[in-house]
């Protein structure tokens, strides 16, 4: 396993594969028993991984306090990173839930305790809520990074204009900055790449990308008869195999993946990992968790990312669409002359 700096605004070194723990308890009717979740998170940081991703609400609570317990007498060891907006634990109704200032100061005392710490490495709020102001999210983490009880600030499944709305208001009150980003990508989810890959690197944010395998349809599982999310938990955080293209994306990767000799899902993460951001992997059996390691060893060639890239495209979205069409006015002829930066900071 290799590590990388956590974004631009820390120098959090985390391993490049994270640790996700949804399927950690069986609060939800599936899931995985406590010890074999310990034997994961073991198998895991044996493999060198230190970056463990949760949140009070997976299984009714259970995922944070199987992290706790495993992590006692080496919590310093990882970076723990949950999150909050949702009904966590026991509790749930409209004040402890959503993004407001109180339900992060709840949030967090409850998962202190679930996780036996006396720190969060990270914070991440789970979700926009769409209301709570930008200025109360900052003044909550800071006052809480202040206190010492969060070590690090960040957003998941916010939108693009939030997520620089938020980060900008920090950086103009001297706050604690937002140091870490988390969405959904893969070669079944790519929206992301359109606003939130973009706003993640010009801020310098540490990304994380979840549900790299698509639900596990990446995997090939399904085209077997497998089961798995297809059927649990109402089929939530699963992408079906349900267009001619998607079809293809499948038929592409399994293709690459046997060109490399590796299984189709450790091609699909390797994917997504050359995109730039941490992929989250979120095994529920040891056989899940040493194939999705595997994928840290998959380096994919330029041409296989092309052929993946062109056959998971999706329609470029406005105003890329219209400023595309418009580069060579704005370049004053010299599209092809112009070298422009990777990342623009503008």
């Amino acid at each position: 396993m290799r590590y990388k700096l956590f974004g631009q605004h820390t120098g959090l070194r985390v391993s490049e594969l994270v640790l996700g723990t949804g399927m950690f308890g069986t609060g939800w009717g599936y899931g995985q028993e406590r010890d074999e979740s310990r034997r994961i998170l073991d198998a895991y940081a044996d493999a060198g991984g230190n970056f463990i991703d949760t949140a009070g609400v997976y299984q009714g609570g259970q995922s944070e306090e199987i992290i706790g317990d495993a992590l006692v007498g080496r919590r310093d060891d990882f970076v723990v990173a949950t999150k909050y907006t949702m009904p966590a634990g026991a509790k749930g109704g409209i004040l402890v839930t959503g993004n407001s200032r109180k339900t992060m100061v709840v949030s967090v005392e409850d998962s202190l305790k679930r996780l036996k710490t006396d720190y969060i490495d990270i914070l991440f709020i789970h979700m926009s809520d769409g209301v709570t102001p930008a200025e109360e999210i900052v003044r909550g983490f800071d006052d809480l990074v202040r206190q010492g009880k969060v070590l690090y600030a960040g957003l998941s499944n916010f939108p693009a204009w939030r997520v620089s709305r938020v980060v900008t208001i920090a950086e103009l009150r001297g706050a604690a900055p937002i140091a870490g980003l988390q969405f959904e990508h893969s070669l079944v989810a790519r929206s992301s790449e359109q606003e939130l890959l973009a706003a993640g690197q010009s801020l310098g944010l540490g990304m994380v990308s979840w549900s790299p395998l698509g639900g596990g349809l990446l995997t090939g599982k399904y085209r077997q008869g497998e089961t798995g999310r297809k059927e649990a938990m109402g089929g939530n955080i699963f992408q079906q195999e349900n267009s001619p293209q998607r079809t293809a994306i499948l038929d592409t990767l399994i293709e690459v993946a046997r060109e490399l000799g590796v299984a189709p899902g450790e091609a699909a993460i390797a994917w997504v990992a050359a995109k730039g951001t941490l992929p989250i992997i979120g095994p529920r059996t040891l056989e899940q968790l040493n194939s999705n390691l595997a994928a840290a060893k998959v380096t994919l060639s330029a041409e296989q990312i092309g052929r993946l890239d062109q056959v998971s495209a999706i329609p470029t979205a406005f105003p890329y669409n219209v400023l595309e069409g418009a580069r060579p006015g704005y370049t004053g002829g010299k599209v092809e002359e112009f070298t422009a930066p990777a990342t623009s900071a503008a």
